[in-house]
């Protein structure tokens, strides 16, 4: 199976507690499409680029899937449809890390 790093930007109208659930039922939909989810982060509200859909702002969270690309394919097309969804990206990388991501690891050097 093949390994991907998937991020998702959520509207920042819905609150963290809903893109926790959001995520979740992304992971389930997963599972049940034999992939396996291994480590998921909620980057927390943050500032966009550019303004999309009139939003400046967005919820980002980072997925690493492995699994077919049958199973990913329908998780884009689901999140094509889904009006909560500003955009996401799926990459395909050789290896995934169990480390936090450098976002997250950036976050936890301001606080120290």
């Amino acid at each position: 199976m093949a390994l991907y790093e998937h991020v998702v930007i959520t509207r920042p109208d819905i609150s963290p507690a809903q893109v926790e659930t959001f995520v979740e039922e992304l992971s389930g939909f997963l599972k049940e499409k034999g992939a396996s989810v291994g480590k998921t982060e909620y980057w927390g509200l943050r500032n966009l680029a550019y303004p999309i859909k009139k939003q400046r702002k967005g919820h980002y969270s980072l997925l690493n899937i492995d699994g077919p690309a049958d199973a990913v394919q329908e998780l884009e097309r689901r999140l094509r449809i889904s009006d909560d969804v500003m955009r996401y990206m799926t990459i395909r990388v050789e290896a995934l890390s169990d480390e936090p991501s450098p976002v997250l690891s950036r976050k936890d050097r301001r606080r120290d």
